[in-house]
């Protein structure tokens, strides 16, 4: 049994018409609208900062220096929360980053029958009409760290935000997860 409230479901009822058939009025349609926007850096299991740097095409978690994270540089993220007209698992949010005065948001794209994280330039929009490859869904990591979250590609499900190690590189990448797996590359606190 669920239990409901009326912050829930919404439902403003207009009439009741011919055959006690009841009408309607302001439904919404499936959408995501821009709630608000928090401004935090993003930290993998190691402490290490999350850093974009559109001019290599790449971004990886490294270890930042006081004087650096004073700079943000491509550090300091605005992470976009999303309301939405349907049930969702997690809040949806969306990302996005300044660099040298230039905004770019993350997204996925598939190459080669894999999904790629990118950042591309531009801005996160206020509305999304439907799916998007621009969100994910962000779910605290476990119950007893109600610090640090997983981030799920709306798109695919059971893929989540984490570092891979590619040289000395941790680089951002998309991992899959099986259901009741825990996995400390897809921790990250804000």
């Amino acid at each position: 049994r669920v239990k409901m409230s009326a912050e829930e479901i919404l439902m403003c009822a207009v009439k009741l018409g011919k055959n006690s058939c009841l009408y309607f009025d302001d439904l919404e349609c499936d959408a995501l609208c821009k709630e608000k926007t928090l401004h935090r850096v993003l930290r993998n299991v190691n402490s290490q900062l999350l850093v974009v740097r559109p001019d290599l095409n790449v971004a990886a978690f490294e270890d930042v220096t006081d004087q650096e994270l004073q700079s943000g540089k491509g550090m300091l993220f605005s992470i976009h929360c999303y309301k939405t007209t349907t049930p969702v698992a997690g809040l949806p949010v969306a990302f996005s980053v300044k660099v040298e005065g230039k905004s770019y948001f993350m997204c996925c794209e598939r190459e080669r029958g894999e999904v790629t994280v990118r950042f591309k330039e531009g801005e996160v929009p206020k509305e999304i009409p439907g799916e998007s490859n621009i969100i994910f869904f962000k779910r605290t990591f476990t119950s007893c760290s109600s610090k640090a979250f997983k981030f799920e590609y709306s798109m695919e499900q059971g893929m989540f935000l984490a570092f891979e190690e590619e040289g000395c590189l941790r680089k951002l990448t998309l991992k899959k997860l099986s259901k009741d797996e825990v996995d400390e590359t897809m921790k990250i606190s804000l």
